[in-house]
Parts: C-alpha cells; sequence; structure tokens
C-alpha cells in the first residue's frame, strides 16, 4: 500500500489517503456495530469495496474492541492476501471479485444462526426480515474454518446471488451493496433465524406460515428507509459514527 503512495502523483496520493481513511472509519463503525448487536464475538471481519481492484477489511482483531482510529488494511481483489490478513477473507476476495454489484462484505458468527445451523436448517421467511433472502439461505454444509482457496472459492458457490450464506456451525456471511445494508441484512438474518427456533418449538401442532414468493418480493422492500433506520439504530453511539461517511 505505501508503495501505491509512492508512486502516484502528490495531489493523487492526497486523494488516496482521504478515501481510505473515510472509509476506514466506516468500516471500524460498522465493525463495532456488529459486535454490539451481539453479531460477532472474539471472530469475525468486516470490509468495504474501494474500487475494482481493491477493498478494505479491517483490522484481526475482535471487531468490538478496534479501537477508534485504528487501521484496517487494504486487500487486493486478485492476489494474495497481505501479511496479518485473516485466512477468511478469503471469503471476502471471493465475492467481490464475482459481484460487481457487492461494495460491503461480513463474516460473523450470529448465535441464532448458529445454532438453527446446526440442524442443517437455515432462516425461513416466516416474517419480514427474512423475506430479504428468498427464496432462501443457502447452507454450507460443512463445519471447517475456511484455510484456502479452493473453500472459499467453494462457499462463495453456494452463495450465489443470495445476500447470505450459512456455514453449518460456524456463523454466516453476508454481502450488500452498502455497508449499512450489509449490517442490517446480518441482523435481520439473525432475527430471521430468532423466529425459526421459536417457531419450530411449535410446529408439530402448528404449522408455520411461510411466506411465498409473491410475499417475499412484495415485503423485501427498502422504501421507508428500511435500512437507513436499521443502520441508525443499531450503530448509535458509535465514538466515530459522526465522521463516518457512507461507503459503498
Amino acid at each position: 500500500m505505501t508503495q501505491n503512495f509512492q508512486a502516484a502523483p502528490a495531489q493523487a496520493r492526497a486523494a488516496m489517503r482521504t478515501d481510505i481513511a473515510d472509509a476506514d472509519r466506516a468500516v471500524r463503525v460498522a465493525a463495532r456495530t456488529l459486535a454490539r448487536a451481539g453479531l460477532a464475538h472474539a471472530y469475525g471481519h468486516c470490509s468495504v469495496r474501494l474500487d475494482d481492484a481493491r477493498f478494505l477489511v479491517c483490522a484481526a482483531r475482535p471487531m468490538g474492541l478496534i479501537g477508534v482510529g485504528e487501521a484496517g488494511t487494504v486487500v487486493p481483489i486478485d492476489g494474495p492476501l497481505p501479511d496479518g490478513v485473516l485466512g477468511e477473507v478469503r471469503l471476502h476476495q471471493q465475492i467481490y471479485r464475482r459481484r460487481p454489484d457487492i461494495g460491503a462484505v461480513a463474516r460473523t458468527m450470529p448465535p441464532k444462526t448458529m445454532s438453527l445451523s446446526t440442524l442443517r436448517r437455515t432462516p425461513r421467511a416466516l416474517h419480514g426480515p427474512g423475506t430479504y433472502f428468498a427464496p432462501g439461505v443457502p447452507l454450507w454444509d460443512d463445519p471447517q474454518l475456511i484455510r484456502s482457496d479452493a473453500q472459499a472459492q467453494a462457499v462463495i458457490d453456494a452463495l450465489g446471488e443470495n445476500a447470505a450464506v450459512v456455514m453449518r456451525g460456524n456463523g454466516a456471511v453476508v454481502a450488500a451493496d452498502t455497508l449499512e445494508a450489509m449490517v442490517a441484512l446480518t441482523w435481520y438474518l439473525e432475527d430471521a433465524a430468532r423466529v425459526d427456533l421459536d417457531v419450530l418449538a411449535l410446529e408439530v401442532a402448528m404449522p408455520a406460515a411461510v411466506l411465498d414468493a409473491a410475499e417475499c418480493a412484495a415485503r423485501a422492500t427498502r422504501s421507508g428507509r428500511i435500512i437507513e433506520r436499521m443502520w441508525e439504530y443499531l450503530s448509535a453511539g458509535d465514538p466515530e459514527l459522526h465522521m463516518a461517511t457512507t461507503a459503498t
């Protein structure tokens, strides 16, 4: 990264630093927000796309402990992971490489989603938040950590065009166009899992009312500041929020 800055003209270097600084700040806010919402603990990471060749991932430590001003790392979309970057950031690389519509990615450990996944189940569309993953959240049916490019490719093959993929007993990956939407969708995934687990306890006597494709399409809206309000709710109180700009 330093070599790239030095190779660029002075004006371009200043603009690059500003863009990366803004993106880094936004990623820190998103990381701490995911942790405060109970969607990540010691493990997890999030990132934002910088351009067609690079993305920025948060510092390789518990997201809730990332400090004000603590820098993340710029990672190439094509190429080896930089030193100090966690191995599962390969998942982010695969998504940014295949999905030009994606501007932000999170790898998290939502507890209800995790519990449901051990039944080889993923959340159904039983209420509003679940509809954003129609026709259904894919399951990567392997509890192992992702430590190779081949594994990462296979997980993202399973993701396809969906907003999320659940990894059996091993959390989830969520992808969206913006950091704000990525955080909101991660929360939606977990809330859908919460409702599904509640319903499963009663379903023998009372079948669940699963929303059909038309109902999902009508409900999975972004009108009415749906994403923005969830972002405001979840990120409220972050020490860098007032300085963060929207990053795509």
